[in-house]
């Protein structure tokens, strides 16, 4: 059916039960528009004249990477001529909606630009696969593990206010949270051996951080393992990664890669499909999830 044929007030497909996540909301929206614009024969040119924007734009818009103006959106269904009036006023109240702050906007001062998309994306994934080979990972840390991988991280000589310090462990905190939500993602943690040796924070916060570890290893919904120093050669020589799924079919798999001053968000299937292959590798030359758990607490006696 094309985007003009539809009627009766039915609702678009895959947004009848929309996420409340604004980011993840855009993107449904984005690939959205981007079917009515293929199926009324309109190209990326044609549409940013339509809205007095280049064809970047629309493809910004399409890939949720821009936040969408209601006026926009208006214009395009009509140039797209869906001429539903339920069906565009259901979108056009996705779209306002997808305007509305994200729930980690008080924390922006803090966040880097390049990282807000993440935070987004976590929040919304139903799992998520992550390689790290030199800190515990957020979603896994404790507040004072955390503190002390946060405070040093301030640039040298300049370093900010006490109170962003502490907004930036607030924020890693809160990003925990879905953890312990009702529907929460699946989440699959590969650490190498180096991140339970790294003394953060000194013995103490160590020894408490390890314990932790092995009590979230211990969650359904909780998969952690460890590649030891035995294994000399792994599947990740390129660093840390993380890879997330959503539900939503309309959304791709996304890896995310972090480096110094930003990160890399690649969605392409071939790339997709190396980082997943690289996962399970990890998967099968780490410890198993119960021989990691005694491996962790074995180190954290040790301390």
């Amino acid at each position: 059916m094309t985007a003009a044929g539809r009627g009766g007030g039915e609702p678009l497909p895959g947004l009848e039960d929309a996420p409340a996540d604004a980011t993840v909301l855009r993107m449904l929206l984005g690939a959205q528009l981007r079917r009515f614009r293929e199926a009324a024969d309109v190209t990326p040119e044609q549409a940013g004249y339509e809205i007095r924007a280049s064809p970047s734009k629309i493809s910004r818009m399409e890939n949720g990477k821009v936040k969408l103006k209601v006026r926009d959106v208006a214009d395009l269904l009509t140039l797209y001529r869906v001429t539903d009036e339920a069906v565009r006023g259901q979108f056009l109240a996705l779209a306002e909606r997808s305007g509305e702050p994200d729930w980690w906007t008080r924390y922006r001062d803090v966040v880097p630009g390049w990282f807000e998309a993440y935070i987004g994306l976590e929040a919304a994934a139903s799992a998520i696969r992550t390689f790290e080979v030199q800190f515990v990972p957020g979603l896994l840390q404790t507040e004072r593990y955390a503190r002390a991988v946060t405070i040093p991280a301030q640039p040298p000589r300049r370093p900010g206010p006490a109170d962003d310090a502490e907004q930036r462990v607030a924020l890693r905190l809160k990003r925990q949270d879905l953890l312990h939500r009702p529907d929460p993602p699946r989440v699959w943690a590969v650490l190498d051996e180096a991140v339970l040796h790294r003394p953060v924070g000194g013995p103490a916060v160590m020894r408490a951080q390890l314990r932790h570890l092995a009590e979230l290893a211990g969650l359904k919904h909780v998969t952690i393992q460890v590649v030891p120093f035995a294994r000399a050669v792994h599947a990740a020589e390129a660093g840390s990664f993380t890879v997330l799924r959503f539900a939503e079919p309309d959304l791709p798999d996304i890896v995310y890669a972090e480096q110094l001053t930003g990160a890399l968000y690649l969605n392409q299937r071939s790339d997709v499909e190396r980082y997943l292959q690289a996962a399970s590798e990890l998967g099968s030359q780490a410890l198993t999830p119960d021989a990691t758990i005694r491996f962790i607490e074995q180190a954290a006696r040790d301390l």
